[in-house]
């Protein structure tokens, strides 16, 4: 087998930053993983969580829940102003959404590449 030569540098950083290694059941491995993914995290990361070299900021569940609430209004929400004060109104009755849908419908609003494809401007 031939010796590799090492350049100073990669010997430095091998010093300065050695190698952990450990067994575990290829499965908890896995999970381990997949779980690490859903936080945009390594197992290198994670070690170094539990070293104190790097912290995770935990968002308050109050916090989590305005934020998620706040982006799926954003997203989601249909609103149009009050004709008296200009205020936004959130449309969250049925029979309002229903108008709605139809009154779109009879007047031939689409997809806007449908609406291109039938030569609509």
């Amino acid at each position: 087998m031939r010796k590799q030569n090492k350049r100073p540098s990669r010997i430095k950083y091998e010093k300065s930053n050695p190698t952990i290694s450990g067994r575990m059941p290829i499965e908890a491995r896995d999970k381990l993983r997949a779980n690490l993914a859903k936080l945009g995290m390594t197992i290198s990361d994670a070690l170094m969580v539990l070293a104190g070299e790097l912290e995770i900021r935990v968002i308050p569940i109050d916090e989590a829940r305005k934020q998620g609430y706040q982006e799926a209004a954003k997203r989601y929400m249909v609103t149009y102003l009050c004709f008296e004060c200009g205020k936004p109104i959130a449309i969250t009755n049925p029979e309002t959404k229903n108008f709605i849908s139809k009154f779109l419908t009879e007047h031939g609003w689409g997809h806007e590449k449908c609406i291109e494809r039938m030569g609509h401007t």
